[in-house]
């Protein structure tokens, strides 16, 4: 039950009745019209901008409009005052048999309470992570990864078919410096003193299996081959550990892909993909043979002022036209992501999602580019730049980690401090701001803890529970029983703002999902358990306001089935980030 979408719909009405009756002209667009809460609760429950958003195709002027409005409003028993403000802002209060139906919602059916058709079965390719396969998973690519995960969840209890997809980067220079490190380690299983790992190389000890393992299956037939031979064994070899690697790391977050499409497999798989991406858009009148303008600025040593093959980028909207061939004929890595990109469209995808570091800002406006010109329009590319992450104990930088010899990675992080903690504080953060993670702060049981805080909310209430049914073994407590309560005993401000925010809930998962930004949901939660724990600390105070009187059976029903909705959203929402939601805490 979206209260925000019915009451959209009542608006709707109103404005279908003055043009009936010929105040306005008829078929205005009300596509700007919102339903939301208001900035200040004290202004009422709901608000409405309909007046100001139609006023210009209605010719009348908004404070009027919304006098208009609101006189229409005023008939419905739904609501109890509709009051014009400003420059035509409606507040509305609703009467309490909304609010009642909501808990009753939410009590009902705990699973579905937020869900909707908003995806309409659309077909969402989200790839996250996507991390070089040369080593263990460091901190920051577990940002990417809880976002892109999260991002997923959202999608898909919003009515989207989502498609979780990792992008193996298994081409290029940086799996070949992978091969040569794997050799320097498959030299020293053989018995070799190696001495100190060469600058250029990777260090990290995770390569010291990768090494013993390619001993066991050649034994020392490698060592004396030349590289053209040894290399594209070696280095299938270790991205496949890499990635085996790579995995084991996710599961411990509990996140899985899909799919795991390999860079490589477009150029060497049975057909060269990125040369027929390439010929398409030369086909289309894409691709073009020209020269590039020298860059603004000091010249890069390697800039050469050269006729090349080139994407018409700045037709759909990038600053300079791209090279797709480098001066040996090779392709460039634009070129090969071109492709990639098109493999999802042409898979059946119109929206994809990517999930990128913070370092790839540049590289957006022609992804971009080159998804509008190869899907002719038809298909969309949301690029999502995790920033930062500063690593903290006790507020001090945490230093490097011996496993992998530069970084602390993600699964000490999540061995450390759970992976609750390193999935809710990954979220409870924009994902465009740097996030500091301090290692002993998300252990600290505080409101200043904001997984803490949420979770216990939770627990809490199946304290509650327990209490009442310790307290009466013969009271019932499933959800029809507690649906069936009066709740009209629910008559504190303090409950009443309970209620309003669990109304939200649907309204803040839609627009979460419409606008990409799991992080909302992490905010909402901590603020609805800010008023849980806020009316908990009130019924102390308050004996009439406890959660279980034992004089008074109807007022304990009503707020149990308070409680019961509440619960039900925490969970809800607790999973759709991927965090656990707890009956207990110690």
């Amino acid at each position: 039950m979206n209260i925000f979408g019915l009451f959209e719909r009542r608006v709707g009405e109103a404005v279908a009745r003055l043009a009936a009756d010929g105040r306005i002209p008829d078929g205005i667009d009300t596509g700007r019209v919102l339903v939301e809460p208001p900035r200040d609760p004290s202004h009422g429950d709901l608000a409405t901008n309909a007046a100001m958003a139609i006023a210009k195709g209605a010719r009348t002027n908004p404070r009027a409009l919304a006098e208009w409005l609101a006189a229409d409003l005023r008939t419905d028993p739904r609501i109890t005052d509709a009051a014009v403000a400003g420059p035509g802002f409606i507040n509305l209060r609703i009467a309490p048999h909304v609010l009642h139906d909501v808990i009753r919602a939410a009590l009902l059916d705990p699973a579905g309470y937020g869900r909707s058709g908003q995806g309409g079965g659309a077909s969402v390719n989200v790839e996250y992570v996507s991390a070089n396969p040369t080593g263990p998973m460091h901190v920051g690519h577990g940002r990417g990864a809880v976002f892109g995960d999260a991002l997923a969840n959202l999608l898909a209890f919003s009515g989207f078919s989502v498609t979780r997809e990792y992008y193996v980067n298994d081409a290029g220079a940086q799996v070949d410096v992978l091969a040569r490190s794997a050799f320097l380690r498959y030299r020293e299983a053989l018995g070799e003193e190696i001495g100190a790992i060469p600058d250029g190389l990777y260090p990290g000890d995770y390569l010291v299996p990768v090494g013993r393992g390619l001993a066991d299956q050649y034994g020392a037939a490698l060592r004396d081959r030349p590289e053209t031979e040894w290399l594209p064994l070696v280095r299938a070899a270790a991205i496949t550990e890499m990635m085996a690697l790579i995995r084991d790391d996710l599961s411990s977050l509990d996140i899985r892909h899909e799919v795991f499409f390999s860079e490589r497999s477009l150029k060497d798989g049975p057909v060269d993909e990125i040369g027929r991406t390439i010929d398409a858009m030369r086909d289309r009148g894409l691709v073009y043979e020209g020269r590039l303008p020298p860059p603004k600025g000091q010249l890069p040593e390697d800039w050469e002022d050269r006729e090349q093959t080139l994407f018409r980028a700045t037709e759909f909207g990038d600053d300079v036209d791209r090279p797709l061939l480098k001066s040996d004929g090779s392709y460039t890595y634009f070129a090969a992501d071109i492709a990639y990109h098109r493999s999802k469209i042409e898979r059946g995808f119109a929206t994809l999602i990517d999930v990128w570091g913070a370092d790839h800002g540049g590289y957006v406006k022609r992804m971009g580019a080159a998804v509008s010109a190869v899907s002719g329009g038809a298909a969309t590319l949301d690029v999502k730049l995790c920033q930062l992450v500063r690593l903290l104990r006790g507020g001090e930088p945490v230093k490097m980690s011996k496993r992998s010899g530069s970084f602390v990675t993600l699964r000490e992080v999540v061995d450390e401090v759970g992976p609750d903690p390193v999935r809710f504080m990954m979220l409870f953060r924009k994902y465009d701001a740097p996030l500091d993670f301090d290692l002993a702060k998300v252990r600290e049981q505080s409101k200043d803890n904001p997984v803490f805080y949420v979770q216990y909310a939770h627990a809490r209430v199946a304290s509650v529970f327990r209490q009442a049914a310790e307290t009466a073994p013969g009271r019932a407590l499933d959800r029809p029983s507690l649906a069936a309560a009066d709740l009209s005993a629910l008559v504190d401000p303090s409950e009443i703002e309970l209620a309003l925010r669990i109304a939200q809930f649907p309204r803040l998962v839609e627009a979460a999902a419409a606008a990409h930004e799991p992080h909302r949901l992490a905010f909402y939660l901590y603020d609805l358990s800010s008023l849980f724990h806020a009316l908990w600390n009130k019924g102390k105070d308050l004996p009439q306001l406890r959660f279980v009187k034992q004089d008074d059976e109807s007022s304990t029903r009503a707020r149990l089935a308070l409680l019961g909705a509440l619960r039900g959203v925490l969970a809800s929402g607790l999973a759709i980030l991927g965090v656990s939601a707890p009956e207990e805490m110690r």
